[in-house]
């Protein structure tokens, strides 16, 4: 009983919180037979992605609100149903002491809080090429990363004309000067997946720089910018 009522508490807790913040963070997991789901939530941004061990599936996500248990993304990409883009989803969450319900039945799992420096939404806004960093002028294409958690997902996108060019996602650590991914899935080559990459990274002037060798072994030196910032 004792525990039944430290549950509720919790509960209530949460969707207080929700209520509240207007928004939700952090990182959501769930199954669906053998598929695997993360859900992301940073900076009033989310991405759900859907993979198996070895096998990239789907993505689709966007800007959201939360209305005391009432979920609304506007969807601004969705690669499995492209004709969903410019549409909002609006799903109902029963809040419960580990995370979420769905109205369609799904449980949501949260993962333990691991913030680190660089937990947010970000914008590719530079990129280095022959041997001159070019600005990035922001327009309907954009690469964006988030970063929450312990996980992090990019994806390039056009909203305008429903485009979606690629994803990857996995587990980061920030530490030292050192950033590094775990991939878990990547939509351009599944067999990137397992793969341990490792970058230098440091904030300048609130701006991320980020260097090293891509997932193809091509060195790269990269600027993102948080994208609420203009």
């Amino acid at each position: 009983m004792k525990r039944f009522l430290l549950s509720c508490i919790f509960a209530s807790i949460l969707m207080l919180s929700f209520a509240q913040q207007g928004a939700l963070r952090g990182v959501f997991t769930a199954t669906k037979g053998d598929e695997k789901i993360i859900w992301l939530f940073v900076d009033d941004y989310c991405s759900q992605t859907h993979y198996k061990n070895n096998e990239y599936l789907s993505t689709w996500g966007g800007p959201y609100t939360i209305n005391g248990t009432k979920l609304e993304v506007k969807i601004e990409y969705s690669d499995a149903h492209p004709d969903m883009v410019g549409s909002s989803k609006t799903s109902q969450l029963t809040m419960s002491a580990h995370g979420f319900q769905e109205q369609d039945g799904i449980v949501w799992k949260k993962q333990a809080a691991k913030k680190q420096e660089l937990d947010g939404l970000w914008r590719i806004t530079g990129r280095m090429q022959d041997n001159k960093m070019s600005s990035i002028q922001r327009g309907d294409r954009k690469t964006i990363k988030l970063l929450v958690d312990g996980y992090f997902q990019w994806i390039a996108i056009n909203p305008a004309n429903k485009g979606f060019y690629g994803t990857g996602g996995g587990h980061y650590t920030f530490q030292d000067g050192k950033y590094k991914e775990h991939i878990l899935f990547f939509s351009r080559d599944n067999g990137r997946v397992g793969a341990e990459l490792s970058f230098d990274g440091s904030l300048k002037e609130g701006k991320w720089h980020h260097s090293g060798l891509s997932s193809k072994g091509d060195p790269i030196h990269e600027i993102w910018s948080r994208d609420n910032e203009k």
